[in-house]
């Protein structure tokens, strides 16, 4: 049995659509090993792991301090745009 109450919206409408589409004891079982799968995913994005381990050293140097808003890093033509954010 699924403890819907654990589960986000998302979630809760596949499961939902799949009960309508398949049958609650099919759709159960089905839902359940499409959790496994999503629960295996990574949950960070790798580019944002070298990214930020390019930038640690310098942070531990004390030669780059970001600020508490933080930055907003975008591609330009043949270059690198770094603005900080305005929240």
């Amino acid at each position: 049995m699924i403890d819907e109450t654990a589960l986000t919206k998302g979630q809760l409408r596949k499961l939902n659509a799949l009960r309508k589409s398949l049958g609650p004891s099919i759709a159960d079982e089905a839902f359940a090993k499409w959790l496994g799968q999503a629960a295996d995913a990574p949950d960070t994005d790798q580019n944002a792991e070298v990214i930020a381990d390019a930038l640690w050293a310098l942070i531990q140097e004390g030669k780059l301090t970001i600020r508490r808003g933080g930055y907003l890093v975008r591609r330009g033509r043949k270059r690198v745009i770094v603005e900080a954010r305005d929240d």
